[in-house]
């Protein structure tokens, strides 16, 4: 499915994780569109974080070829590819924890623009706080900005997570279980903030459990088991595919 476009901003063939002899990702195949919001679930060890790894290069791919703009980046060290435009959050809240909202977010916007001194930064830009302020309007977390890490609450943290990888001003932005271990109100909350990033037109995939926060975002829908791809297409096919219905 191409959106319109001819030629994909995310171009992922015959990707390959292996650990020892286990095929965490086995022959995968994905494009991904400018505008496209992807979500890929599956049961636990699917090998759905695995791949946004090997995306990020957190992981390199035992084997395979993944292009980005026409760049090759399958052999990107992860610094290289978010300066490249690929940023992500993960399944573990982040953070620096003696420091403020405002501060950890800056931390992002100053390492998405490549900063590679040698000693660390006494200032930041007008850019970077430019940056730091939309990231912090999108999340939601501007009258929350000065709060120091530590003392926040786990739906707070998450958001900041995903404001420090807006701030990289990404391309595409890759956003692992945003809603585990929140109460449904708190769904919601993120759900509506990733409403809000999907009419800025950010490229995203979304990694996901629950699953009416998957499916109620999700353009295009990816499940995953064994490492493999066993479903690809849109939401209201999906509940009809007999092998996702057996896997779940």
């Amino acid at each position: 499915m191409s959106n319109g476009e001819t030629q994909p901003l995310l171009a992922c063939r015959n990707i390959f994780k292996y650990f020892g002899g286990l095929a965490a990702v086995n022959d995968f195949d994905l494009d991904v569109f400018p505008g496209d919001i992807i979500g890929i679930g599956g049961p636990n060890g699917a090998g759905k974080t695995t791949f946004i790894d090997v995306i990020s290069g957190i992981n390199p791919a035992t084997s395979g070829e993944i292009v980005l703009s026409g760049t090759a980046i399958a052999k990107k060290k992860p610094d290289a590819i978010c300066h490249l435009g690929i940023s992500r959050t993960f399944q573990l809240n982040a953070g620096f924890e003696s420091m403020s909202i405002r501060e950890n977010t800056l931390v992002g916007a100053s390492f998405g623009l490549g900063d590679k001194g040698w000693f660390p930064r006494m200032t930041y830009s007008s850019v970077m706080h430019e940056r730091v302020d939309r990231a912090l309007e999108l999340c939601r977390l501007q009258d929350r900005a000065e709060l120091i890490v530590r003392d926040l609450p786990v739906l707070d943290r998450k958001l900041l997570m995903m404001a420090g990888a807006l701030a990289t001003e990404p391309k595409l932005l890759l956003i692992d279980e945003p809603v585990g271990g929140l109460n449904p109100h708190e769904v919601d909350d993120v759900m509506e903030i990733v409403r809000g990033l999907i009419t800025e037109g950010v490229t995203i995939i979304l990694i996901e459990h629950v699953m009416r926060f998957l499916l109620q975002l999700s353009k295009r829908v990816v499940i995953m088991h064994h490492g493999e791809k066993i479903y690809e297409g849109d939401n209201k096919a999906l509940l009809s595919d007999r092998k996702v219905v057996e896997v779940y």
